[in-house]
């Protein structure tokens, strides 16, 4: 498996791509240090769950807060608000998984829980490319450093 670094977002990889063998099914590992962010404050139209494996971060869902830490699991139905931040002392990693599919679509919305985290889109979209124009785009391929 090829592993992608960026600094604002840390690293994940899939285990397959939406055009191969799991087109309807999405899963991967994603690396977050203190700080990095697993995207930007949204929702989708399709279900997600999210396990921690190690470490801790902090999940914005719903207008709320809260801890997770190794062996939490969350369960987001579709339309769940949601973002992972990075936090404790160390790596914190967790597995995704989520449906894929034709007709799936992802909401921003601007709330006050994301300007505070610095997690907002610029402004309430449908448009992932609108959502991120002000974000790096700086995807390295990298070796693991996860687990250590």
């Amino acid at each position: 498996m090829s592993w992608m670094r960026d600094d604002k977002g840390g690293e994940w990889m899939d285990f397959g791509s939406p055009e191969g063998e799991f087109q309807q099914y999405g899963i991967g590992v994603h690396v977050l240090h203190p700080g990095q962010v697993n995207g930007l404050y949204h929702s989708e139209s399709v279900q997600e769950d999210f396990l921690v494996l190690a470490g801790e971060c902090l999940l914005l869902v719903e207008e709320q807060e809260r801890r997770l830490r190794a062996w939490d699991f969350v369960h987001f139905a579709p339309g769940t608000r949601h973002i992972c931040i990075g936090a404790g002392d160390g790596p914190c990693a967790i597995l995704m998984v989520g449906a894929r599919g034709p007709g799936k679509t992802l909401h921003y919305p601007v709330t006050e829980l994301a300007q505070k985290h610095g997690v907002a889109a610029p402004e309430d979209t449908d448009d992932p490319k609108q959502a991120y124009r002000e974000w790096p785009r700086d995807f390295r391929r990298v070796r693991a450093t996860w687990p250590v």
